[in-house]
């Protein structure tokens, strides 16, 4: 990857394309699941984590939040290490590299943080967990389309590119 052969190796390129055939599904089936569950509306995230006794529908509890972020700090980690590390061999700016790499783990684990927020903190949350998820969503798909417009228009890698000399001031 580092030498530019993701773009020209088929087999390389071939296990990339499934990878982000696989991420897009993950992608599609995040989405399904947190609209199932929930809306981009505040009242329907809060009900979501804090229960609603009129529909009989129980909080949250604690046990159930752990269990969830246990699985997915880990698995979004290691989705995001992935699709973050195909970002940096994309041959754009070292400043859009670092704002798509802390985009997607800081919604990510803000999104997390931000269901308990809801539950256990203030409702006012449920504007982080929406933002989060919004975030969340756009920058994996940003990251895929990136990753993929490498693959098709076999663009060189940037990762290899030596870095331009420091600049220091004239004295």
């Amino acid at each position: 990857m580092i030498t530019g052969e993701w773009t020209r190796n088929r087999l390389l390129k071939a296990i990339v394309w499934c990878f982000l055939v696989y991420t897009f599904f993950l992608w599609l089936t995040n989405a399904g699941l947190y609209f199932h569950r929930m809306g981009l509306t505040p009242a329907s995230v809060v009900e979501y984590y804090r229960g609603n006794e009129e529909k009989f529908l129980q909080p949250r509890s604690l046990v159930g939040l752990l269990e969830q972020l246990h699985f997915h700090v880990f698995a979004m980690g290691i989705l995001l290490l992935t699709l973050t590390h195909l970002l940096l061999f994309v041959p754009v700016s070292m400043k859009t590299k670092a704002w798509g790499i802390a985009g997607a783990f800081a919604s990510a684990l803000t999104g997390e943080l931000a269901g308990w927020g809801v539950r256990f903190v203030h409702p006012m949350f449920a504007y982080v967990k929406i933002a989060a998820f919004v975030v969340l969503q756009g920058t994996v798909l940003w990251l895929m389309v990136m990753v993929a417009w490498a693959l098709v228009t076999e663009a060189p890698s940037s990762y290899g590119r030596p870095a331009a000399p420091p600049r220091y001031p004239v004295e």
